[in-house]
């Protein structure tokens, strides 16, 4: 697999790695620790992953040893739990962790088409490029402050909006 792919893929799941790794871990520090291990690993082992679609399962198993391998570093740590309880934590956190993410990307999905094209683009922007935001601004005869707060508000909406159809699914 091509380098820039693979950051692509690791940044799109970055998020639903740290969760599986703080169901295991004992707070959000251990999680950067193990998660930085986990993608150096990654990096080096690159050549192992030939599809888009073997990423996850892969990542999951390469970040699964390297919580493996923290808690025995920590192993004279009170606050941590046995390795057959962390091993059934893991399991139940990868099926809820699949389907609530995939709730999530449905009600944003859905929530998105909500709004015009205009505010779309604006909300997308900051994930496209480091100076999307500002070329918009410069493009429309605008300040980038000013499109920053539209765009915090849009954000705002969004949000509430994700949450209501979250909260109706459920």
């Amino acid at each position: 697999m091509e380098k820039d792919r693979f950051l692509t893929l690791f940044l799109r799941h970055e998020r639903e790695l740290a969760a599986i790794a703080r169901a295991s871990l004992p707070d959000w520090n251990a999680v950067d620790d193990v998660l930085q291990e986990a993608s150096l690993v990654m990096w080096r082992k690159i050549d192992q992953l030939q599809a888009d679609d073997e990423f996850i399962p892969w990542a999951r198993m390469v970040l699964r040893f390297e919580v493996l391998k923290y808690r025995r570093s920590c192993s004279r740590d009170r606050l941590l739990l046995d390795d057959d309880l962390v091993a059934l934590i893991a399991i139940e956190a990868k099926d809820e962790t699949s389907e609530y993410v995939q709730e999530q990307r449905s009600a944003i999905r859905a929530c998105l088409g909500k709004f015009s094209a205009e505010h779309q683009k604006l909300l997308l922007a900051p994930y496209t490029r480091e100076e999307a935001v500002k070329e918009m601004a410069e493009a429309a005869g605008k300040t980038a402050n000013s499109l920053y707060k539209r765009l915090g508000r849009l954000r705002t909406k969004l949000h509430d909006c994700v949450r209501m159809q979250l909260e109706t699914a459920s």
